[in-house]
């Protein structure tokens, strides 16, 4: 079956040549050019001590994937506001789903907070906007994926440097060819770890061996809990808070690098979302207001919250986080 999926890739990827660099020069230029390229990475994956054995498994029937390509190129480029990005990735149906799944695994998050000092809130938020609880951990071939977009041309060198990662993973011996699979940029797993990510902060939480980011709910729980705990996470500290924005504020100090004591913002007239005081004034809070949101209204954001930024440089990814987890602790 296996066989028969990449035959089809193949032909599909050809099939598809107006995708493809070299179209004009038709698919025995294509193919002749791809297997330039893996004979290069082999003979790179060979002097960094790859086995041989793992780089013919890791390449057996790979070819240029043009739906990868076509991803790529097409990638939409608007830009959402915050309550459209807010209504797409927190719809009630995912915050029920966080609560459901923090009751069925409050142990296990126990046991990850024992170890990493991280709060499960977190472990769940980014577990739920990464792949939806694990549902969602895309079923392309990592090489393939890579490969394809490390030969096409853009952003070669960094996808090329994943590709090898990817290489050296398999040569590990953490999880086979068949099992290496992710999303079409080359992120795996239910944390959607790259590569590089993978390599520096997945963990053996179940103690069996292997860093199973894909099926192993420990291992995905421990491997999220590393990243953050290595990303400067404080355990038990907040991360994002709504709160009420008064309209005299000046706009040019709503940014999360200009923080003040809670104490400061009080007195500017900020408030918490019900518009009570904050419980604290000598803690360090920045504001944010993100583009579209409701006239009065804004976010405080602390430490913690730039310790989500490093898993993925968005506000709107790191507020989506703290809310789907503070919602799923209630």
């Amino acid at each position: 079956m296996w066989q028969m999926r990449s035959m089809l890739t193949r032909r599909v990827a050809f099939a598809s040549a107006a995708l493809l660099p070299f179209a004009g020069r038709g698919a025995r230029a294509q193919d002749q050019s791809f297997a330039r390229f893996v004979d290069g990475v082999m003979a790179e994956a060979r002097r960094a001590g790859i086995h041989d054995a793992t780089l013919r498994a890791a390449f057996a029937g790979v070819a240029p994937n043009s739906r990868v390509i076509e991803l790529d190129r097409n990638q939409p480029e608007f830009k959402l506001t915050w309550p459209e990005y807010r209504a797409k990735v927190l719809p009630e149906s995912r915050i029920q789903l966080a609560r459901q799944n923090f009751a069925r695994q409050r142990d296990l998050l126990r046991d990850v907070r024992r170890r990493f000092a991280v709060d499960p809130a977190v472990i769940m938020g980014i577990w739920g906007i990464e792949s939806n609880f694990g549902s969602t951990k895309g079923n392309y071939r990592l090489v393939e994926a890579l490969s394809t977009l490390a030969w096409e041309g853009r952003r070669a060198s960094y996808f090329r440097k994943e590709l090898l990662n990817a290489l050296r993973i398999l040569d590990s011996g953490d999880v086979g060819p068949a099992r290496l699979t992710g999303g079409w940029a080359g992120a795996m797993g239910q944390p959607q770890f790259m590569p590089s990510s993978y390599l520096t902060y997945a963990v053996d939480f179940d103690g069996d061996g292997r860093r199973d980011i894909w099926d192993s709910l420990p291992d995905v729980f421990g491997s999220i809990a590393n990243y953050m705990a290595r990303s400067g996470w404080r355990d038990g500290a907040p991360s994002a808070q709504p709160v009420q924005v008064p309209a005299s504020i000046d706009s040019a100090i709503a940014n999360r690098d200009d923080r003040r004591p809670l104490g400061a913002w009080m007195e500017m007239g900020v408030r918490r979302d019900d518009g009570s005081p904050f419980s604290r004034s000598d803690v360090q809070g920045a504001l944010i207001i993100p583009t579209g949101v409701a006239p009065g209204q804004g976010f405080m954001v602390y430490p913690n919250f730039n310790a989500i930024r490093r898993y993925n440089p968005s506000d709107f990814y790191a507020l989506a986080v703290s809310l789907l987890g503070d919602a799923a602790v209630i």
